[in-house]
């Protein structure tokens, strides 16, 4: 069972970048899917969360509005566009998967290793 993170990279401030997530060895559609992210120095805390079906999403309030979660379940990946990049953005991301629709660190099952993000102001 495997989650792999990718797309991380060095962006300006007010650019955009896309993050991929290929989940492996599980059965996708039965897992929400969510990103959470950790700057130096702090918790890893909540970015977005699809559900199973990719119809119901949720997002932080420091990036609603920002970023856009969606998943394919025939490709079993999941994605995360983020838009407007702020240097506070700057964060590795993480991937996760929960069989609730998950909002806490606490209730991921399984976690990707991290990409890392770094917003230049």
């Amino acid at each position: 069972v495997q989650l792999q993170a990718s797309g991380g990279g060095l962006v300006q401030a007010g650019g955009s970048l896309r993050l991929s997530c290929s989940a492996s060895g599980l059965t996708f559609s039965d897992y929400a899917m969510a990103w959470f992210r950790q700057a130096p120095g702090k918790e890893r805390e909540f970015v977005a969360a699809v559900a199973y079906t990719g119809v119901i999403t949720r997002y932080a309030d420091s990036v609603k509005g920002r970023f856009t979660v969606s998943r394919d379940n025939i490709k079993n990946t999941v994605s995360l566009q983020m838009s407007s990049l702020k240097s506070e953005d700057t964060a590795v991301y993480y991937c996760a998967a929960s069989t609730r629709f998950v909002r806490t660190v606490n209730e991921v099952t399984l976690w990707g290793q991290g990409t890392l993000v770094t917003v230049s102001s």
